[in-house]
């Protein structure tokens, strides 16, 4: 429990005291490239397009250490699951696209990236750490919050999406 605490109090501090992570305002950042759209609408109108869908939002940045190893899962998410209604959005928080970039030409995203270097869409949701990830509902709720990402996580945060997918009878 302690270490829990030790690990939640280091997220916390490092998002706190990396101001360039929200010192900067990406116009040109965006899952489609509209320039005349803010993250924060860029990730609505994401989930608008959504609806009737099971989404995951991840929030990411390439100092994540835990985030390499969610790409790949999520890629073999997308493609299993597509096809049920599963939809993968994810949010860059780095404050330079170019280390985003940089991350995303060694692991790369079968899914949407939106870039959010200023942090609007981190404040929205009140990221707690890093990876942060939310599953929304097929009537566009959210339903469960999570923080972090290993071998563990990864299986119980699929099996709720794999229930979120099957339809009720």
């Amino acid at each position: 429990m302690r270490q829990n605490f030790k690990i939640g109090f280091f997220f916390i501090t490092l998002l706190t005291f990396s101001s360039p992570l929200w010192a900067f305002d990406d116009v040109n950042a965006s899952a489609n490239s509209n320039t005349d759209l803010s993250t924060a609408e860029l990730l609505d109108q994401q989930l608008n397009k959504a609806k009737g869908k099971v989404v995951y939002v991840d929030f990411w940045a390439s100092w994540c250490i835990p985030c390499r190893k969610s790409f790949p899962w999520m890629n073999n998410l997308a493609a299993q699951y597509q096809s049920q209604g599963l939809i993968i959005l994810s949010i860059n928080l780095d404050h330079s696209r170019v280390l985003a970039d940089e991350f995303l030409a060694q692991i790369p995203a079968n899914f949407p990236v939106i870039y959010d270097p200023k942090g609007s869409i981190a404040r929205k949701y009140q990221l707690k750490g890093m990876p942060s990830s939310f599953i929304i509902n097929r009537q566009g709720q959210i339903v469960s919050a999570h923080v972090g990402f290993n071998e563990e996580k990864k299986s119980a945060y699929e099996q709720e999406i794999k229930a979120l997918l099957t339809p009720l009878e």
